[in-house]
């Protein structure tokens, strides 16, 4: 039972970092990167579908990113889709292709990115938080329905709390690496 609510605790715990991880792949670098379109979704024969659907994306340079749809009748609503997106990208076609060029980042948006990156860390924190404080309150109850020992609870909620440093230590080095990344010029 009390394996149960730690590996439940865990893996919730490990969700958080990694819904982190994917928060932060839209944080823009300095560098292009697929990733960064992944997103954006396009209005396709009546259905909307993300852009890796109906377009591949590529890396031209380290500040380009190439996009190319299937289709010719594609390009118009592909350049619609990026350019109205919220990472004020200006994309533009030439003939079957469309770039995107990566603006280079000033260090004043660079401070304000890392801000948004704490603030996600900071988010992620208060999950692991929160599912350290469910996790603790089964096993108060537990306690109070008299189906652990006291003894038990106190070593559960000791692991419990273990898992928990040991999941914020992740997301800790997970901010600093995008940190550090930001702050490369």
């Amino acid at each position: 039972m009390i394996e149960d609510i730690k590996k439940d605790a865990g893996s919730r715990m490990k969700k958080a970092v990694e819904v982190l991880q994917q928060e932060l792949t839209k944080v823009r670098t300095g560098r292009a990167h697929t990733s960064l379109l992944d997103h954006i979704t396009v209005e396709y024969y009546g259905s909307t579908v993300p852009l890796s659907q109906v377009a591949n994306v590529a890396v031209g340079d380290s500040r380009m990113l190439t996009v190319t749809p299937w289709e010719k009748t594609m390009i118009a609503p592909v350049e619609k889709a990026i350019m109205s997106s919220d990472l004020g990208l200006t994309p533009s076609s030439a003939g079957n292709v469309i770039r995107v060029p990566l603006p280079p980042l000033t260090e004043e948006r660079r401070r304000d990115l890392i801000k948004v990156v704490r603030g996600e860390a900071e988010q992620a924190r208060v999950a692991i938080r929160n599912v350290r404080r469910d996790a603790n309150s089964t096993i108060k109850d537990l306690l109070k329905e008299k189906e652990i020992s006291e003894d038990d609870a106190r070593r559960a909620e000791e692991s419990i709390q273990k898992l928990t440093d040991a999941q914020v230590a992740e997301v800790d080095s997970v901010l600093e690496r995008k940190e550090k990344e930001l702050l490369e010029i």
